[in-house]
């Protein structure tokens, strides 16, 4: 350890030596200056030019991803006029004097080229806090790659050890399996989502099948990931034996409910009980499934609210799928007419104008039964058939009511509202209270 940080002392001393010799030189504080006056130039510029430019890039229609690129490029014009400044700089100085004497702004010209692409490229992942952290660590690594300082820095990070057991950690190995890592993760997940894409597009698969592979090859490419950057930074995969045991005790205390709802998951797409856009009834819950997720379900109500579920639930209470088998849901609704209505008519009448709402299934008919003989009316039911319970229950129960209404309005045949009579049997005699005053 102490023999690690002596070197690491010797090189920053010599690495010092060598900045204050360049420095003092006075061609190191032109080249500075003409670095910084290049730069605060194409600021400058470029905040004038920006919005004549992108005013005429918003007339490009019907081509998103060129407009797409022309953003990009806009959003770093003065990086482009830093360029081009610097290169012809360059070339004048070149042209009039040692080309030792240029070699800042060489520098300075490789590293903003590179920043120039790195940043552009970044892009493309969506994340713009990933992105940009990317970008800095790539640019990081050519910045010291373009000055030529990569082995002394790699060596720098190797001195910064310690030992544990018989590996041995060193802070350059640490960054090594971070980026690795990172990288390797990244291109899992990428590859994961693109397969899914075209996993869920295929109409060959059951949704629920769909699901399943998706979430499998996800799982199966980023544990290949972590099992190609392990063996890639020379890890002992045996080591990790004891602990695997210690995270399976864990698992099986701490993260049971989560365990249960992925394995509750799994088993859910398997039996294939619910799918993407199946209706469904968990307790107060009424709604259509939009997505299966790894540890719930994702339902969407009537309402608009979007209830995530957990896969458990799904396993142990009882759930009512009204489109398990088929789409075809029956509907009951009662109601009830005076005592003076003819039975078989108002039968007769409820069928006909159940059977003209629009969302009810015309090839099964309604049909309509009388129940009982209730307090102030005759009790009947009408039930009939839909397709589409998700676009809602109590919204073509109200339509058939008021078809009903408009029948029986139109047929004469009323609708009763409760009533009670009360007789009085013991006459009551009220006596004048005298004695009283008047006022």
């Amino acid at each position: 350890m102490a023999e690690g940080f002596s070197g690491v002392l010797a090189w920053a001393e010599g690495l010092y030596a060598v900045v204050v010799s360049y420095v003092s030189n006075p061609w190191f504080i032109y080249q500075v200056a003409l670095i910084l006056g290049s730069f605060a130039l194409a600021w400058l510029v470029a905040r004038r030019l920006e919005p004549a430019l992108e005013a005429r890039a918003r007339r490009v229609t019907g081509n998103p991803g060129l407009l797409r690129v022309i953003a990009a490029l806009l959003r770093r014009l003065d990086w482009i006029l830093f360029v081009v400044l610097l290169v012809g700089v360059l070339s004048v100085m070149q042209s009039v004097t040692w080309p030792s004497r240029s070699y800042l702004v060489t520098i300075a010209l490789s590293l903003s080229v590179a920043w120039l692409v790195i940043s552009v490229l970044s892009r493309v992942i969506r994340s713009r806090a990933i992105g940009r952290l990317v970008a800095f660590a790539v640019w990081g690594y050519v910045a010291l790659a373009i000055v030529g300082v990569t082995e002394d820095v790699a060596e720098f990070l190797d001195g910064l050890s310690f030992s544990a057991g018989e590996m041995r950690v060193s802070a350059l190995l640490v960054l090594q399996s971070v980026v690795f890592l990172g990288a390797t993760l990244w291109i899992a997940i990428s590859a994961g989502n693109f397969l899914d894409q075209r996993i869920q597009s295929s109409d060959e698969l059951t949704p629920s099948l769909r699901v399943l592979i998706g979430k499998l090859l996800k799982i199966l490419l980023i544990v290949l990931a972590a099992v190609v950057v392990m063996s890639g930074l020379g890890i002992d995969l045996s080591a990790f034996a004891i602990f695997s045991g210690a995270v399976g005790v864990g698992v099986g205390f701490g993260l049971q409910k989560v365990v249960s709802n992925f394995i509750s998951g799994i088993i859910i797409l398997l039996d294939r009980s619910i799918k993407p856009g199946d209706t469904i009834s968990l307790g107060e819950t009424f709604g259509w499934i939009r997505e299966l997720r790894a540890r719930f379900v994702s339902v969407v109500t009537r309402d608009g609210r979007e209830y995530l579920i957990p896969n458990e639930d799904f396993i142990t209470r009882e759930v009512i799928n009204w489109s398990f088998s088929n789409e075809l849901v029956r509907l009951d609704v009662e109601f009830g007419v005076a005592y003076d209505s003819d039975p078989h008519e108002v039968s007769r009448l409820a069928i006909e104008a159940t059977a003209a709402v629009e969302r009810v299934v015309s090839a099964k008919q309604p049909v309509c039964w009388m129940t009982g003989f209730g307090d102030s009316s005759l009790d009947f039911v009408v039930r009939f058939w839909i397709q589409d319970p998700q676009n809602g229950l109590t919204n073509i129960r109200g339509k058939v009511l008021l078809a009903m209404w408009d029948t029986f309005k139109e047929n004469g045949i009323g609708i009763p509202f409760p009533h009670r009579e009360i007789i009085m049997r013991t006459p009551v005699k009220l006596e004048h209270q005298t004695g009283m005053s008047h006022d």
